[in-house]
C-alpha cells in the first residue's frame, strides 16, 4: 500500500515527468517523483483538491523494462552481478536448487513451518494469520542470469541500491525515531532519514551474486527499508547459497533479520547506497 503522501505525489506529478522523461518506465518515473517532491512531499495549504489515488493506469499498470523477470510467484530474486566465474556460479545454484527442492518437497508433505531452521541474528515475528493449506508450493526462489551482454553490463558489480530500483517499487515511510539523547544523521540522507521521511522499497526479496560470491557460496540479501534509527534502506548482509531458500520462506512467514538490536550490515555496502542516494 503506498502512503497516502506519496500516493497524492504521484496523482499530481507522474504524468508530467513521465511526458518529460518518456520511455524510462514505471519505477525510475517514480522514483522521479519522489525525489521532485521531496523533503516537501507534505503537500502546501491551499494547493486544491488532489485526488486521494494516483490513477493506477500510470503508476501500477505503466510498463517497466524488466516487468517480465518479476512476473512469476517466486518470493525472491537472485540477481547475478559477477560473470567472470562460471563454474563457481553454477556451484552455487546447484546448491540454491537442491535446498529448494528439499524445501518445497518438506513443505508439500506437511513439514511444519518451525521445522525449518532460522539463521543467528533473526527472530520470529509472525503476523498470526493462518498459513495457507494448500500443498501446491511455488518455487522459493528465481534466479536471473541474463546471456545478452547488454544485460550482463547493467547489472555488473550493482549496488543494493541499484538492484533496489530496477526490480523493487519505491515508496516513504516515516523513519523510525531516534534513541532517546541521540541527535539526527547529518548529512541528511532519503535511506535513512531526510525530513522525517525515509525512501524504502516492496516487491520481491533481493539476493545479489557478487564477485565475493566467487570465493565464500554467499550472496547479498538486501532490506527494503532500515531497521532502527541510523541503519538504511538498501543495508544488506551475506547468506550462503545453502540457507537462502530457507531464509526465504522464514521471510515470508514473518521473520525479521535484526541482529538483536545490533548493526551488524555491511558498511561498505551501505557507503555505496547512500553515496548513490540522489543519483537518479
Amino acid at each position: 500500500m503506498v502512503h497516502e503522501l506519496f500516493n497524492q505525489a504521484l496523482a499530481r506529478h507522474y504524468e508530467a515527468v513521465k511526458n518529460q522523461y518518456p520511455g524510462e518506465g514505471r519505477r525510475k518515473t517514480r522514483l522521479r517523483v519522489l525525489y521532485h517532491s521531496w523533503p516537501g512531499i507534505a503537500l502546501p495549504r491551499g494547493s486544491g483538491d488532489v485526488p486521494k489515488t494516483a490513477p493506477p493506469a500510470l503508476t501500477e499498470i505503466d510498463p517497466n523494462p524488466l516487468d517480465q523477470t518479476l512476473e512469476d510467484d517466486e518470493l525472491g530474486l537472485i540477481i547475478r552481478t559477477d560473470f567472470t566465474n562460471e563454474a563457481a556460479w553454477k556451484t552455487f545454484c546447484a546448491k540454491v536448487e537442491v535446498t529448494q527442492k528439499d524445501l518445497i518437497s518438506d513443505l508439500a508433505g506437511g513439514a511444519p513451518a518451525d521445522d525449518v531452521p532460522m539463521e543467528e541474528g533473526a527472530s520470529s515475528q509472525a503476523d498470526g494469520t493462518e498459513s495457507d493449506s494448500s500443498t501446491e508450493v511455488p518455487d522459493m526462489i528465481k534466479i536471473l542470469d541474463p546471456q545478452e551482454q547488454s544485460d550482463r553490463a547493467r547489472l555488473t558489480n550493482i549496488s543494493n541500491l541499484t538492484a533496489l530500483r530496477l526490480f523493487n517499487e519505491v515508496d516513504i515511510r516515516p523513519t523510525p525515531p531516534p534513541p532517546a539523547g541521540s541527535k539526527k544523521i547529518s548529512p541528511p540522507n532519503p535511506l535513512v532519514d531526510r525530513a522525517g521521511w525515509q525512501e524504502i522499497y516492496t516487491g520481491k526479496t533481493l539476493w545479489i551474486y557478487d564477485s565475493r560470491s566467487n570465493a565464500d557460496e554467499c550472496a547479498r540479501l538486501v532490506s527494503q527499508t532500515g531497521d532502527f534509527y541510523g541503519t538504511a534502506t538498501g543495508d544488506s548482509w551475506r547468506a550462503r547459497a545453502s540457507h537462502i531458500c530457507e531464509l526465504q520462506f522464514n521471510l515470508s512467514q514473518g521473520m525479521k533479520i535484526d541482529f538483536n538490536g545490533q548493526d551488524r550490515w555491511d558498511w561498505n555496502e551501505r557507503a555505496r547506497n547512500l553515496e548513490e542516494a540522489t543519483t537518479i
